[in-house]
Formats: C-alpha cells, sequence, structure tokens
C-alpha cells in the first residue's frame, strides 16, 4: 500500500533560510511614475508656454476690451444655468437608470450617450435643425442665434456628462439603505430624499463640477446653433476663434489663459469643499 502522498507543495527557494523573497516594487513602480507623470507634465507644460507667451500688458489690453469682458460675463452666467438645468436633469435620470429595470433600458442607456459620442458640430448643427420643425419653430425668433442657444448648446452636451456622473454615484449607493428605510415606513420619496440623496452629495458636487468645466469649454454646437456675434451671444471659447480668426495671437492666448485660471478655481473650490463635507 503506497503512502499517502502530501498535497502541500514545496517551492525552492533561492534564500538560504528557506524564506519567501519579496521582489523589489522600486521597478513596477518607476514605470508607474514614467508613465502617469508623462501626461501631467505634458499639461503642466502646455499651461506654463501659455503662460511665458502672453506677457501682462497684452493680458491686461484684451481683458480691458468691451467684447471680451461681456463674454466672459456670458460665459460664467451660461454655464452657471446650464450646469443647474443638468443637475435638476441628471438627479432623476441617473436614479432611475440605476435602480430600475425597464423594457428598452438598453436603447434609453444608449440614447444617453449620444451627446457624448458625436462631434460637437453635428449636436449644433442638429439643434439648428430641430429648430426648423414645429413645435420648435415657433420659439426658434427667441432661441436660435440668442443667448438661449447659447445655453441650449452647452446643456445638451453637459448634461450626458453629469447623467453618467450621478448615475455611477447611485450604482455606488446599496440599495439595501432605501429598502431598509421603506420597512421602517417611508415610502420611496422620502427615503430618497432623507437616505439616498444625502449620500449622494459628493456625486452632485462631481456632476456639477463636470458639468460647468465642460459647458466652458464648448465650442462647436454654440457656433452653429448660437453664433459668436460680439456683445451678443459671444462667450469665451468663441472668442478665442474670433481672435484666431482676426490674426491677434496673443489676444487668443490671453483669452484661453482666463479660461485656464475660471476652470482652475472652479475645480479647486469643488474640491475644497468636498473635502470639508467630507470631513463635516
Amino acid at each position: 500500500m503506497k503512502p499517502a502522498t502530501s498535497t502541500k507543495k514545496t517551492v525552492k527557494q533561492s534564500d538560504p533560510e528557506g524564506g519567501f523573497k519579496v521582489r523589489s516594487d522600486v521597478p513596477f513602480m518607476v514605470g508607474l511614475a514614467i508613465l502617469g507623470g508623462f501626461y501631467v507634465v505634458m499639461i503642466l507644460l502646455m499651461v506654463l508656454a501659455d503662460l511665458h507667451f502672453t506677457d501682462a500688458s497684452s493680458l491686461k489690453e484684451t481683458l480691458g476690451r468691451r467684447e471680451i469682458q461681456h463674454s466672459i460675463k456670458l460665459s460664467l452666467i451660461s454655464c452657471t444655468v446650464s450646469t443647474m438645468l443638468s443637475l435638476w436633469v441628471s438627479v432623476p435620470i441617473g436614479y432611475l437608470m440605476s435602480r430600475f429595470q425597464f423594457r428598452f433600458k438598453a436603447m434609453v442607456d444608449t440614447i444617453l450617450d449620444i451627446p457624448i459620442v458625436l462631434p460637437p458640430l453635428v449636436v449644433g448643427l442638429s439643434l439648428l435643425i430641430l429648430f426648423n420643425y414645429a413645435p420648435f419653430r415657433w420659439m426658434s425668433p427667441w432661441v436660435v442665434f440668442e443667448v438661449p442657444a447659447v445655453i441650449l448648446a452647452q446643456f445638451m452636451v453637459a448634461c450626458a456628462f453629469a447623467v453618467r456622473t450621478m448615475r455611477v454615484t447611485f450604482d455606488q449607493i446599496p440599495q439595501r439603505y432605501e429598502q431598509v428605510a421603506m420597512t421602517l415606513g417611508c415610502n420611496r420619496s422620502q427615503a430618497f430624499w432623507k437616505v439616498i440623496f444625502p449620500q449622494a452629495r459628493r456625486g452632485l458636487l462631481a456632476a456639477g463640477t463636470l458639468a460647468w468645466a465642460r459647458s466652458l469649454g464648448e465650442f462647436g454646437p454654440i457656433l452653429i446653433f448660437a453664433g459668436s456675434t460680439s456683445m451678443r451671444t459671444e462667450v469665451l471659447p468663441t472668442s478665442v476663434y474670433l481672435e484666431m480668426q482676426s490674426g491677434n495671437l496673443k489676444g487668443m492666448l490671453a483669452v484661453s489663459i482666463v479660461m485656464i485660471i475660471l476652470s482652475a478655481v472652479v475645480l479647486l473650490i469643488a474640491r475644497l469643499f468636498g473635502m470639508q463635507r467630507i470631513n463635516a
């Protein structure tokens, strides 16, 4: 009768004491730092190049022009309004797509991603054509090539990113929380506002920040649907375009720096606000 063999495998070690020798993580970490750091350095170098090429006098001269001041004001207002609209829409859509199963859900999910994958110019062209049909045609004189067109163009693209962010946020919140709330006497609406929504505040902040930043950088749909009329529908991205068309390179870079500063300030405030909420 053969003796039972042990299932325990012996591993040959180069260590004379027979212990397991862990290899160094240094090559792995260096590789990660090189691959990831390259992209970070490229972004930083682009910003520094803009700052180095633009002098203070050209920046002051550009910011002192009435057209640029109107562009900055309109950009701040339109981005804020489009962000509020995006959050107003993305919260219910994200919650429905996260919590419920229904027919044609995959089709709805695909439709929600269309503004993300479409070229921005196509989004603006589609809006322009849409307002040639009733009932949108009746509102066309007050929307197309007017300030509402700027907000609508920003909203159509920014809201898609906000919806995706809010859906991921609700997916990360266990359904058990609202189920427990409903067993304790809450209906679904009360469970949402008292249990789920407070936990989604970080996702709401991320969605709002992403929507605002996306609205600020939107150019294609605004150019097609709202135009680039100075002192009327001109926002910062179209200001860059108009400065380039006139051959004013320093003015174009000055407006670009304003956009960079605005984006950095918004992202910084959002992160600091989020950290305070978390610590609280």
